[in-house]
């Protein structure tokens, strides 16, 4: 009988619809996603027990932008390492640079190409693996 093999995990935070549907379709056939439209939403579903191996953060958000969210997540005793992926529209290189200097795995613009995006990924989800 084969062993079946677990699924990374993947939460994908972002408040757009299309870019949700975008995740979803790429990356649940390989990795088991969680999605969510704020950080809120973000914080509740780490609450519940869904410990990510990797992190898909949007930026700009209503209510709690990413940077809040990214410290409060980064504030969780479990959760400090996982590493997290800035996606966004925001193209700016103050940002990006903020971003990493705050320990962001990656800061990623929108629109971006598919196949970079899942190489990313793939190398972070092995790199940081449980």
């Amino acid at each position: 009988m084969p062993i079946k093999k677990e699924k990374k995990k993947i939460l994908v935070v972002d408040d757009d619809e299309f870019s949700l549907a975008i995740a979803n379709a790429m990356l649940s056939a390989e990795y088991e996603i969680s999605i969510v439209k704020s950080g809120k939403e973000a914080l509740s579903v780490l609450a519940k027990g869904f410990v990510p191996n990797l992190i898909l953060l949007d930026l700009l958000m209503p209510e709690m932008d990413g940077w809040e969210t990214f410290n409060k997540i980064k504030g969780v005793s479990y959760l400090h390492t996982a590493p997290i992926v800035f996606v966004t529209s925001v193209t700016d290189a103050a940002e990006k640079k903020r971003a990493m200097k705050i320990g962001a795995a990656d800061f990623i613009t929108k629109p971006f190409e598919k196949e970079a995006l899942l190489k990313k990924i793939k190398v972070l989800v092995e790199k940081h693996g449980k």
